[in-house]
């Protein structure tokens, strides 16, 4: 079962999200449908796909055969560890700021790999996995989203700008509370990536390995960030 997690947030707070999305698409679309032409934040599971479909997207098998192939192998002995660092996620967080000074952001994934069925991580949810204030600056989240969730880790890295710190120092400090909330830290990475209301980027993990595309007027490169740890 392929289930598909996003959410999208404006420069005004209006805010969209869809969560356990099955057979379709392009979840992020969705979401912004939830956050543009209704009155509320959150659809899930069956509720989410009769919306999309509503809208005119179309049902789709998302299932690939070399996901399925994988998928039967795991099924030998069914061990269910999700483990990060195996590059078993794909958690895409966007954050932007426009000409006119507006920031907004997006966050989007497919979760763990063999997760237990209608587990939901942080990335459909406002405040961990994303969040924005026009005020001050966006910011969002990859890796394990448990950890995210129990410190609410965006809206935190969001009001540690506000308070001052640079996006680098906000990110840094959320991720030494993850480190800090959690007795085993094996195999639990966290990357947090923030951007405030002058332009400024950054972003931090528990171990090495994160890193971010920064694309401006005239600079479009890849970035390692600093770090906690080594693996």
């Amino acid at each position: 079962k392929v289930t598909l997690d996003a959410c999208i947030m404006d420069h005004e707070n209006n805010c969209g999200s869809v969560a356990c999305l099955q057979d379709i698409e392009n979840p992020i679309s969705v979401a912004r449908k939830v956050m543009e032409e209704t009155q509320h934040v959150m659809l899930v599971g069956e509720g989410a796909k009769q919306f999309a479909l509503a809208k005119g997207f179309k049902e789709t098998n998302l299932l690939t055969e070399k996901s399925k192939e994988a998928w039967e192998k795991w099924k030998e002995e069914s061990k269910y560890q999700p483990v990060i660092n195996s590059e078993n996620h794909d958690t895409i967080g966007l954050l932007a700021l426009d000409e006119n000074g507006n920031l907004s952001g997006a966050c989007t994934t497919s979760g763990m790999a063999y997760k237990l069925h209608g587990r939901v991580g942080d990335s459909p949810i406002i405040g961990a996995g994303l969040f924005v204030d026009n005020e001050v600056g966006a910011a969002c989240a990859t890796g394990m989203g448990e950890a995210v969730i129990r410190i609410a880790g965006s809206a935190i890295v969001v009001e540690l700008m506000r308070n001052g710190m640079s996006p680098t120092d906000a990110c840094k400090e959320a991720v030494d509370r993850v480190v800090k909330k959690h007795k085993d830290l094996t195999n639990l990475q966290v990357g947090f990536l923030a951007l405030n209301k002058y332009g400024e980027a950054g972003g931090y993990s528990v171990y090495a390995g994160f890193n971010y595309a920064m694309h401006t007027a005239t600079q479009n490169e890849m970035i390692d960030a600093k770090y906690n740890r080594e693996w």
